[in-house]
């Protein structure tokens, strides 16, 4: 069935939306936003009090003028005081104060100014620290390295703790239990302090409904879903469970729905990545996992058609608003159409900007991120948050924990073409007009983003996956978790079985644990779900409409990443174009950058505090 999102909402509202073919979400009962609390007399007005904000505990900072408070748990029945607290750094103009000891009683100063803001419109900044989901601890210390740029134009800056992609014992304190990780705990307790800053937002000088989220890699993925999720009841069982804020002293609703959602290289979409990786990148390799005579191979090359049937089923669309779709070649493979067409656009348009905008000569210096380094917990080993420009990629030295190899100059653009070209023609440059032009978007994954992970990458035959380790429950550590490998790896174990390096036990393994639930007694299906922008963005899922949806996104991503397919930013961004209520959504694909925080000029501080200064005004 293909319909369009205008015939997907007529036929749901009559109940009559069945499920599509090829790799489908699980079917779940559609998802309705929280209820109007004060609309219950036995709620209780006085449950959250625990919570407020104490105005009389700041510290304070009189070299920088900061006022902060550290270590401040954002729910009731916190799992692990160690992730699920924060820390709040203001701008020190905003507050009046008065010494008590060593701390400060801070009322807000409503007068004053500082950058582009006062104290009654000053956004809130959320960094999410992590690039592979590893717990996020909130800060014991104060540091004030890094923190300049956001304060200094007036944001108020919040750095939450999280737990991470797996079940871990706390250290911290020294007891031997385990603590629940794994989706979609870093979501729920990311939404619970969001709920704590809008529920002490009397006694802080910003606009807590402007809270902005950004992230890198699988972080850049979950600041996607807390800007797709706001206020999903999918998470109501779980924020349930730590006690988190769910109305204020009225009795009025809390919300978790955020203002603005930045990622860079986002890695999300659990449900379908394996096989958007296998499209995108692997079905073009032949070795290793992917080399012929595997049952690997075997399922690279299903997974990618499994991906172009699904493509096909959604309602991705152009900025013509015509829906986007793959058409199967005459070697079956599915390389064409408007689907593909669409994505090697964007990757010509990248690559006439960066000719364009590049002065030669040019030093190309590969480079990978394993963590961002956000500032706020001076516990963390300060690192360059900042990706170079295209212009001055290996210009600024070495990038602290950014993994960089030899580099190579070129003189000219012509020289750089020519490079890249050696062997076989498939990039074109007009020299006249300096445009450029990718022959397929096969010739430019095999040259500049070749699959570097094995195949099936994220759910992985032996569960050997972070992905896997987000879906695991408890002493279960790695779990398999997509439905589509699971339905791929049913629909072809015959043709696999009689690959020598076929495991029997692979027939059932992924059925097995995808009938598996939480401790909450909530399935597979549903916490995948719960990892996926795409579940509240796209008609293609149930918990389309059924949240509230940040207005402001921006999504960077390095066209030369090799650890993501090219379709996770993209699918993402062609969804929130043509979802109401979105009102802006800046999508820049850098040509020249990989796994960094990507950004074709500038610093990527620089450019987020300036997208959200930007987006404050609109």
């Amino acid at each position: 069935m293909g319909c369009t999102r205008r015939e997907f909402l007529a036929l749901a509202s009559m109940g009559t939306v069945a499920g599509v073919a090829g790799c489908t979400p699980a079917s779940h009962e559609p998802q309705s936003p929280s209820t109007d609390v004060a609309a219950d007399p036995a709620v209780d007005l006085s449950e959250f009090e625990g919570l407020a904000l104490d105005s009389s505990a700041w510290r304070y900072d009189d070299e920088n003028n900061v006022y902060y408070q550290l270590g401040l748990t954002y729910c009731l029945n916190p799992a692990t005081e160690t992730y699920e607290s924060l820390a709040i750094f203001v701008p020190g103009a905003y507050f009046t104060a008065e010494k008590n000891g060593d701390t400060y009683t801070c009322t807000v100063n409503e007068k004053a100014v500082v950058g582009s803001f006062t104290p009654a419109t000053a956004p809130i900044l959320m960094p999410i620290n992590s690039a592979a989901l590893s717990a996020q601890a909130s800060p014991t210390a104060y540091g004030y390295e890094g923190l300049a740029p956001y304060l200094g134009e007036g944001c108020v800056y919040v750095y939450a703790g999280f737990r991470g992609r797996s079940a871990a014992v706390d250290t911290a304190t020294g007891s031997s239990e385990l603590i629940a990780g794994g989706s979609p705990w870093p979501v729920v307790d990311l939404k619970a302090a969001v709920r704590y800053l809008r529920y002490n937002a009397a006694a802080l000088p910003c606009d807590a409904s402007r809270t902005f989220v950004f992230g890198f890699g699988a972080g850049g993925g979950l600041s996607a879903v807390l800007g797709a999720s706001g206020d999903s009841s999918l998470f109501e069982p779980y924020l349930a469970e730590i006690g988190a804020i769910t109305h204020d002293a009225e009795g009025e609703p809390v919300s978790d729905a955020v203002a603005g959602s930045a990622s860079w290289c986002p890695v999300t979409s659990y449900d379908m990545a394996d096989a958007a990786y296998e499209w995108c990148q692997g079905q073009y390799a032949s070795e290793d996992s992917r080399a012929d005579g595997t049952w690997t191979q075997l399922l690279s090359r299903d997974l990618a058609a499994a991906y172009a049937s699904w493509v096909n089923e959604m309602d991705l669309r152009d900025s013509d608003d015509a829906q986007l779709t793959l058409d199967e070649t005459e070697t079956g493979v599915y390389s064409m159409g408007s689907y593909a067409q669409a994505l090697l656009a964007e990757v010509d348009d990248a690559a006439t900007h960066f000719v364009q905008n590049t002065a030669f000569p040019y030093t190309y210096t590969p480079q990978r991120l394993d963590d961002p380094s956000f500032p706020g917990d001076p516990n963390l080993l300060s690192g360059a948050a900042d990706g170079a420009g295209e212009g001055d990629a290996a210009s600024s030295g070495a990038i602290e924990g950014v993994a960089q190899v030899q580099s190579t100059i070129y003189d000219s653009a012509q020289s750089y073409f020519a490079s890249l070209n050696e062997g076989t023609w498939w990039i074109n440059y007009n020299h006249r007009s300096a445009s450029v032009s990718v022959s397929s978007l096969r010739d430019f994954v095999m040259h500049l983003r070749p699959a570097r992970l094995p195949s099936s990458p994220y759910d992985r035959p032996d569960r050997s996956s972070r992905a896997n380790q987000l879906f695991g429950i408890g002493e279960e550590s790695t779990l398999h978790f997509s439905p589509c490998v699971a339905q791929t790896v049913e629909a072809g174990a015959e043709k696999y079985a009689s690959c020598e390096d076929w495991n029997v036990t692979l027939d059932t393994a992924w059925a097995e644990d995808l009938e598996k639930v939480d401790a909450l007694e909530v399935g597979m299906a549903e916490r995948v779900d719960m990892m996926n922008p795409l579940a509240w963005l796209s008609g293609h899922y149930d918990g389309y409409g059924q949240s509230s949806v940040a207005p402001h996104w921006r999504v960077n991503e390095g066209l030369f990443d090799t650890e993501v397919s090219l379709c996770a930013a993209a699918n993402l961004v062609l969804a929130l174009r043509k979802y109401d209520g979105v009102a802006d959504v800046a999508h820049t694909p850098v040509w020249g950058q990989g796994h960094v925080l990507a950004e074709r000029t500038g610093s990527a501080t620089s450019n987020l505090i300036a997208w959200v200064v930007a987006c404050c005004a609109s």
